[in-house]
């Protein structure tokens, strides 16, 4: 090599470090597929790339000055139903596709979903996906052919306040509200996640017939994850409104309203007594650690895969069962032609003899 003149002195990235750094992480990156990428405000490279757990994660490097860069994960997709490392990744422009290979087989991934992005011009802004923009009405693929008045993209920046105004009215419209019990001494999750891997989550609690609020923090029985808010050991004063809000960009909006309603344990088991089912004598409450193991285990790719093979069972258990309820009559039916046949085939023999 030091012959060749080209390649005499070592060829480093533009600003002289990697493009994507990972640390203290459970995976390794085992192959790469760039395609370049044409949005409103420049042309940007995506990165697609394989991990040897079987995962594809779509990840831009946008500059922020002349001398850093900064990593922006898209999505993260699960391949392959069995956690297997990719071995090679090619990319279709003509059909906007991402070919996936691995051990156990192919398979392909469209290269936007700009649909999952949400239905909100604030949502699709903050995604910074230069495949997908406003159209006015939801998030769609970008093209530099079209030209719309309505169509909103930053990619670099993607501020939500400059971009979306007049459709940001619109955000907190469809926001979810639902309401959802607990007992006493017992415990409850309260399920909230943001669509974009970069908002800050924070959940603020009133009581009914109170405008007052406060912020919920993490303690000795509340405990923020990533999925949500674990409330442990309920109390009746935990009864109330609990709003989840999602800040990115100096953007905030509600992501959900939960009403929660603590019952107490003695009308619990006096409505069990009436039943006749055995009523709960004490409330077993696991510890924050036992609750963080039981939250990182729910979070693994791998429990998609375990819902899915439940689905697939009880489909097949619901199968089974309906062909087991065959009537005696339809029984008989079925039987009678097998005896016919089997008559026949005496006669046949009997008469060859």
């Amino acid at each position: 090599m030091r012959n060749h003149p080209t390649m005499y002195n070592s060829v480093y990235p533009v600003h002289k470090r990697p493009l994507v750094v990972r640390t203290n992480v459970d995976y390794e990156f085992t192959t790469i597929a760039v395609d370049q990428v044409t949005a409103a405000d420049g042309s940007y490279e995506v990165l697609f790339l394989g991990t040897d757990k079987g995962t594809v994660q779509k990840v831009i490097v946008l500059p922020r000055n002349d001398l850093q860069t900064e990593e922006l994960i898209l999505e993260e997709v699960e391949v392959f139903k069995v956690p297997t490392p990719i071995t090679t990744m090619k990319i279709s422009s003509k059909r906007q596709q991402l070919y996936v290979a691995s051990v156990v087989g192919v398979t392909q991934l469209a290269l936007h979903r700009c649909d999952v992005y949400g239905e909100a011009c604030a949502d699709c802004c903050l995604a910074r996906d230069p495949y997908c923009a406003w159209d006015g009405k939801s998030c769609s693929r970008y093209s530099a052919s079209q030209k719309r008045r309505s169509r909103r993209q930053d990619v670099k920046n993607g501020n939500p306040n400059r971009l979306c105004r007049g459709y940001n009215s619109n955000v907190n419209k469809n926001t979810l509200q639902t309401v959802q019990y607990g007992v006493e001494s017992s415990s409850t999750f309260l399920e909230c996640q943001a669509r974009s891997p970069h908002a800050a989550i924070k959940w603020h609690f009133h009581k009914d017939n109170s405008d007052r609020r406060r912020e919920v923090r993490s303690d000795g029985r509340v405990m923020k994850t990533d999925q949500g808010l674990l409330l442990r050991s309920l109390q009746a004063s935990d009864s109330g409104m609990y709003t989840c809000t999602a800040t990115e960009k100096n953007f905030k909006h509600t992501l959900m309203k939960l009403q929660l309603v603590v019952l107490s344990s003695q009308a619990v088991n006096s409505v069990l007594l009436e039943s006749g089912s055995r009523p709960q004598t004490s409330a077993w409450t696991p510890s924050v650690g036992q609750y963080r193991e039981l939250l990182s285990i729910l979070s693994q790719p791998e429990m998609g895969l375990i819902n899915q093979y439940c689905h697939d069972y009880w489909q097949l258990a619901d199968t089974q069962r309906d062909s087991s309820s065959i009537k005696p009559s339809e029984l008989n039916e079925q039987k009678k032609p097998r005896n016919r046949r089997h008559h026949g085939e005496e006669h046949e023999d009997q008469d060859e003899t």
